[in-house]
């Protein structure tokens, strides 16, 4: 399977764009008068439809080492951004404290985002790839949404609860969670003609379909099976 991946590649670089800049606008809460979310939930919806697509076309162990590459892509942007807001600044430069009124919740924002990410994924990964072996690969729509509508709601309670609990109010945080999972399911339904039409491009491009028969599904598992 990995010497015919064509796109492979960059699947897994729009995959970790989508996350890591989600992760620095999610510093942003949005109010748009019916729904309340934090910035990031704009884009990240898209790093479920891309790991859908990972795992339909290519299996979960793959989409595995796609997650962990997120995940540690994610977990090194907090750090760096940690350890460059810790640094004297020079004495020219007088914008500290907007750096951290900016980005100095990325770092909790991030770390929130990793715990969530990965109950998230994990989740929409493995359900999804159970839901193809017992269909036999038939209705794709049911699976991704299936999937999403798990994933989603781990990830985003998660996510509010660790990136916000204690800094807003009760009433607000329940209407981010409900406004995020609201948000992020609906994207995902609106684009399921994008992800039979990009799945459908892919399995025919690379020859692949896969299916993942005796694949261990641990999680921390490395190898690609």
């Amino acid at each position: 399977m990995q010497s015919r991946t064509k796109h492979l590649d960059t699947i897994t670089g729009l995959f970790v764009a989508v996350l890591l800049i989600s992760n620095v606008v999610s510093a942003k809460i949005v109010d748009l008068g019916f729904l309340t979310f934090d910035g990031g939930t704009l884009l990240f919806p898209l790093s479920y439809i891309f790991g859908d697509i990972l795992t339909e076309v290519y299996g979960y162990a793959r989409s595995r080492k796609v997650i962990w590459l997120g995940f540690f892509s994610a977990a090194l942007m907090a750090g760096t951004v940690a350890a460059v807001g810790a640094l004297p600044a020079a004495g020219e430069w007088s914008f500290q404290e907007s750096y951290d009124a900016v980005l100095g919740l990325t770092p909790r924002i991030v770390g929130a985002s990793l715990v969530a990410f990965w109950a998230g994924e994990f989740s929409n990964s493995f359900i999804l790839a159970q839901m193809k072996l017992a269909t036999g690969g038939k209705y794709l729509w049911a699976r991704t949404i299936g999937s999403t509508l798990i994933g989603q709601g781990l990830d985003t309670v998660l996510f509010v609860l660790i990136a916000f609990g204690g800094t807003v109010s009760t009433d607000l945080l329940v209407a981010i969670v409900v406004s995020n999972y609201l948000f992020k399911c609906g994207v995902e339904i609106l684009f399921t003609p994008v992800t039979y039409a990009a799945s459908g491009w892919l399995k025919k491009t690379e020859g692949i379909d896969w299916y993942d028969r005796g694949t261990n599904f641990n999680p921390f598992r490395i190898s690609l099976s």
